[in-house]
């Protein structure tokens, strides 16, 4: 990765090309004409580009330095932003994500997160819906995303999303004429709803690996060992959509709630570019 551009000589450039001289800005920074004329050539050649056009009464910028000049205060503007936000102090929440919401979304909707405010401290829990919701209830945790169950009262509807029976392209999906599955713990309400939907249709089935959570239902997954329902944001990395060469039961959509009880305008702030980050995945 190139070096990042010292910002000191960032600012050196652009006074001096507001002042129109190497000593104006000098004395604005406390330093020597000498010094800025050093920095200013050092940003030239990390740059490979010619900014000023020095001469012996007056320092103009080039072309080269009049199509960097907004850039090189954008660039200024963002770093007080971005003291600004430190300066008012770090904000701190927790949250708790169902990790069916969560699935391989997580790193960039808290990149995300960083990106929308750098003076916001998360604590983020992943773990299954049935965990987390007597954490919130109990106010261990300031919100929650998790997958909505029928005795769920109050929340925010956030995303809707389908749930289908993934496999390994190379995996042996029966033994005789029952399906293997691998399932979540008991407590799972896709679980449940899964397997009476199998039940249903007259589909026998065996039950070949429970797992207690998504990491490890999706490691079975990827080993080729059963079939299990998933959200499509959660199956592992080169899994495939088996339910209609199977001839499997349908799926209902899983939906996803937000519960909070966050008050302070930083912290909903970040909650809510959290959710819009996970909701695009």
């Amino acid at each position: 990765m190139d070096r990042p551009l010292e910002l000191d000589a960032v600012q050196a450039f652009v006074l001096a090309a507001d002042l129109q001289s190497f000593t104006r800005a000098a004395e604005v920074l406390d330093s020597t004409q000498s010094a800025i004329s050093l920095k200013l050539k050092k940003l030239e050649q990390r740059l490979g580009r010619r900014l000023l056009e020095r001469t012996p009464r007056l320092v103009r910028l080039s072309a080269e330095g009049q199509q960097f000049l907004p850039a090189a205060r954008e660039l200024l503007a963002a770093h007080e932003r971005a003291l600004d936000r430190l300066e008012q102090g770090l904000v701190r929440f927790s949250v708790g994500i169902s990790d069916h919401v969560a699935g391989a979304a997580l790193p960039r909707a808290l990149a995300q997160l960083h990106a929308h405010d750098a003076g916001v401290m998360v604590e983020v829990r992943v773990g299954s819906s049935h965990d987390l919701m007597p954490l919130y209830e109990r106010g261990e945790l300031d919100a929650v995303i998790v997958r909505r169950e029928p005795q769920d009262q109050g929340g925010e509807l956030i995303m809707q999303e389908a749930i289908g029976w993934f496999a390994h392209p190379d995996a042996q999906c029966r033994v005789g004429p029952a399906l293997r599955v691998a399932t979540f713990s008991s407590t799972c309400r896709i679980r449940e709803l899964s397997l009476r939907r199998l039940d249903e249709a007259g589909i026998a089935w065996v039950e070949v690996f429970v797992g207690g959570g998504i990491l490890a239902v999706g490691a079975a997954v990827s080993a080729g060992l059963a079939v299990s329902a998933l959200l499509h944001r959660s199956a592992p990395p080169g899994a495939v959509e088996v339910g209609q060469r199977l001839g499997l039961p349908t799926l209902p959509l899983a939906q996803a709630m937000l519960h909070s009880r966050l008050r302070e305008t930083r912290a909903q702030a970040a909650l809510r570019t959290l959710v819009a980050a996970l909701k695009s995945a």
